[in-house]
């Protein structure tokens, strides 16, 4: 990763957080329904996401990818209006080469291999990047993914956010295995375990998976270690059943803090990446009010 994608990279992590701090406050209000916050996992997503092309490349999120859905070219307005219960505003813009995202957990993994089964059928150089949480690694679909990924050489990296916790239940009972990213050889993939919290490994690890698919070297499966900072989302209360001292300790390791730390080493000159809109509306108010146009759910 060279210094200008690290500053892009460095943008999208502070809009994610910035976006997360925004969402929870208007849910505190009764203005926005239940919010999964990225914060925490901001050098997951976006470094992970990086390595692929949004012109070229499919995106298959789950439910914490916010950042990723935004720089693939989802509109701010209509992911905020997802969480207002507009249900229209699910529907991918035209062009935009992602699926809908996803609330049950592991439902999407089949959907991300079939799809890319698809363009290797069509022998399109595109891959598929999908999400999941290490929760969903004990989902039958994870594993039926994963074998049918194995079997077809599914141009594929499959991201793996294990952040320690599915909402309650620790990482620790999801497996006896050394770790998730282990299961890999029995699939016949590749993979990897990564530190989540570090962008440029994250980086460097996603790049690898990337090539190796559109070079048709088949499916990765990445295991990103990193850590859910706060609650699984807006109803869920973390004190209950973690100890505090484990997010002081997370907090030390901060990516983004890791990130401004490199920049502000004195290697990078400082230029404002380009490209990078608030998600086409001009900002998150803004991006609120529009979302508010979207014809809302029907009962019945």
């Amino acid at each position: 990763m060279d210094d200008q994608l690290a500053l892009e990279a460095l943008r999208w992590m502070m809009l994610s957080q910035v976006l997360d701090d925004r969402a929870i406050k208007l849910n505190r209000v009764g203005q926005l329904g239940v919010y999964g916050p990225v914060l925490g996992q901001e050098a997951s997503v976006v470094g992970s996401h990086l390595a692929i092309d949004p012109a070229m490349d499919w995106l298959v999120p789950a439910y914490r990818e916010q950042p990723a859905m935004l720089r693939h070219g989802y509109p701010l307005a209509n992911l905020l209006a997802t969480y207002i219960g507009r249900p229209s505003a699910v529907r991918i813009p035209d062009g935009v080469r992602m699926l809908p995202r996803q609330q049950s957990v592991g439902s999407q993994l089949p959907h991300a291999v079939g799809l890319a089964w698809g363009l290797r059928l069509r022998r399109s150089s595109a891959v598929v990047l999908t999400y999941a949480g290490e929760g969903a690694s004990s989902e039958g679909d994870f594993h039926e993914a994963c074998n049918l990924a194995g079997v077809v050489g599914a141009p594929l990296a499959i991201i793996v956010q294990n952040n320690g916790w599915a909402i309650s239940t620790p990482s620790a009972r999801q497996t006896a295995a050394e770790s998730i990213a282990a299961r890999a050889l029995g699939y016949g993939l590749a993979g990897a375990v990564v530190d989540g919290n570090d962008l440029f490994a994250v980086y460097a690890a996603a790049r690898k998976a990337v090539e190796r698919a559109r070079g048709g070297g088949g499916a990765t499966l990445i295991e990103s270690h990193t850590f859910r900072m706060g609650f699984h989302n807006t109803t869920d209360n973390p004190g209950r059943y973690r100890d505090p001292k484990l997010e002081k300790e997370a907090a030390a390791v901060d990516p983004i803090r890791r990130v401004q730390l490199y920049l502000a080493s004195g290697r990078v000159r400082r230029r404002r990446p380009s490209g990078l809109g608030e998600g086409g509306c001009g900002g998150g108010r803004r991006c609120r009010r529009r979302g508010r146009f979207f014809p809302p759910a029907r009962a019945g």
